[in-house]
């Protein structure tokens, strides 16, 4: 058995397309079926929210004063003030 899927935009028409296709020779069952809203994405439902959450529970966060500061923190005073004198 095929099956024909019709998209009908305007819902005001999706009675009269119904009909018109029962109407055909050879068609036995005529189904209407709304479309499924999406699912709303709730970030707190994911494990790196969780870890994220878990870490500023036990004090695992770092406060940079700066861009610098951050990255000196990320890589080190030493790293940092290689890729700085090489960069500038």
């Amino acid at each position: 058995m095929a099956t024909i899927v019709l998209q009908v935009p305007d819902e005001s028409l999706v009675a009269k397309v119904k009909q018109a296709c029962k109407m055909l020779r050879g068609v036995t069952s005529v189904k209407t079926q709304k479309p499924a809203k999406p699912k709303e994405y709730d970030i707190t439902k994911t494990a790196g929210y969780r870890e994220a959450m878990d870490d500023v529970k036990n004090g695992r966060v770092y406060h940079a004063d700066s861009v610098d500061d951050m990255f000196k923190h990320i890589l080190g005073e030493e790293a940092f003030s290689k890729i700085r004198s090489s960069h500038v």
